[in-house]
């Protein structure tokens, strides 16, 4: 990743680019069921109950079996309650149409995979 500024008193025309790292961490990225439950405007024991149900991914942490949820879980939690609310649907029902759209999103990415290596001109094969 990369960023162009400008030189201050220049003329413009010359630039200085500044290179941003990223370095991994040590243990992925992740967010505590206290900071979800805020970002995700949801009550705590409401995630628990999704957790229990299947519907949001977690990990147990080593310590005091504290939940620990994935940087996406917010969108997640908002997928949940959208279909929730929108359709009129149980928790239940919720996890059956999330394991279709799983499955249908999976689907989707064979084919795409499979109809680019059939656009390959025959000379390029073997």
């Amino acid at each position: 990743m990369s960023k162009a500024t400008s030189e201050p008193g220049g003329s413009g025309s010359r630039s200085r680019t500044t290179i941003l790292a990223r370095y991994p961490l040590s243990r992925p990225a992740r967010m505590s069921l206290s900071t979800l439950a805020r970002r995700s405007g949801v009550h705590p024991e409401m995630l628990h109950r999704f957790v229990a149900l299947g519907l949001l991914d977690s990990t147990r942490g080593s310590r005091g079996g504290e939940l620990w949820f994935g940087l996406d879980a917010p969108g997640s939690v908002a997928r949940i309650q959208r279909l929730r609310m929108g359709l009129g649907l149980n928790y239940a029902a919720v996890g059956v149409v999330l394991d279709l759209l799983d499955r249908i999103h999976d689907l989707e990415t064979r084919n795409d995979q499979s109809e680019r290596r059939s656009d390959r001109p025959w000379s390029s094969i073997g």
